[in-house]
């Protein structure tokens, strides 16, 4: 009786770990077969994450440092934090306007801040947007910029162009670098054909001499720059109102924006 209970047990037992080995070698094989399915389930994933981010940026261009959108106040930026540094990407930059030529520097003009730079154009002249971007202002100022447009780039700048003669995009309209968004002209305060172009940082006015080469229209400056800082040669008397240029090459300018106040 002892010696059949004993093999009953055995062959329980051997019974219980062959159903175990068995169990093991199904979902090793499950899971073999199941690999392939979660690699392409992640891969869509990925795909539709990358479409979803993708869509947020140009819905709202430089998200991660602007946390609004305004289209009443050219100079609205809510409650953004200025980051002690950060890179701009300059790639795909187009000129504004073909013209050579700057009537009025960056700096200050006539006991108040001149926050940008006077290119001269003709009445009719194309003037194109600068990079890729979403247009965020489209108005007119009558003491001011006159007929003018303001447009987010995804690097981080907005930029802005005054004393238009007529706008041809409208506010929230995505554009590309080079696409025209208006016309030159003499709109606003203004003493002459001219456009009025500024390049701001979270409402910060850069001189935009430090990023582009209006004169030979579209080499930077900024690598010429960086080469001035190491060589401890004299900069303009308007490098002070700007933030600090740490580092940068043909496509990429760092600033430093520690104490800046906007």
């Amino acid at each position: 009786m002892t010696k059949r209970m004993n093999f009953n047990w055995i062959k329980t037992a051997l019974l219980a770990a062959t159903a175990m080995v068995s169990l093991n070698s199904f979902s090793q094989d499950l899971i073999a077969r199941q690999a392939p399915i979660d690699k392409k389930l992640k891969s869509v994933d990925s795909l539709a994450l990358q479409k979803q981010i993708r869509a947020e940026q140009s819905e709202y261009p430089a998200l991660s440092l602007y946390p609004n959108w305004n289209n009443q106040y050219a100079h609205s930026y809510g409650n953004a934090i200025i980051p002690e540094t950060y890179t701009i990407d300059l790639t795909g930059f187009r000129m504004p306007t073909p013209s050579t030529k700057i009537t009025s520097p960056f700096g200050p003009r006539w006991r108040r801040m001149h926050n940008g730079l006077d290119l001269k154009v003709n009445i009719g002249d194309t003037i194109v947007s600068a990079f890729d971007g979403k247009v965020r202002i489209v108005k007119y100022e009558r003491r001011g910029y006159g007929k003018y447009v303001v447009i987010r780039h995804d690097n981080g700048l907005e930029t802005i162009y005054g004393h238009l003669s007529k706008q041809l995009v409208e506010e929230n309209q995505l554009v590309k670098a080079g696409e025209p968004i208006g016309l030159g002209g003499n709109t606003g305060r203004s003493t002459g054909s001219h456009l009025h172009f500024e390049t701001r940082f979270l409402g910060i006015a850069i001189n935009p001499i430090y990023m582009f080469d209006f004169p030979k229209q579209g080499q930077s400056l900024v690598f010429l720059l960086y080469q001035s800082a190491l060589t401890r040669k004299r900069l303009p008397k308007n490098t002070a109102s700007i933030p600090k240029l740490i580092c940068s090459d043909f496509s990429h300018v760092t600033f430093s924006l520690a104490n800046v106040v906007a």
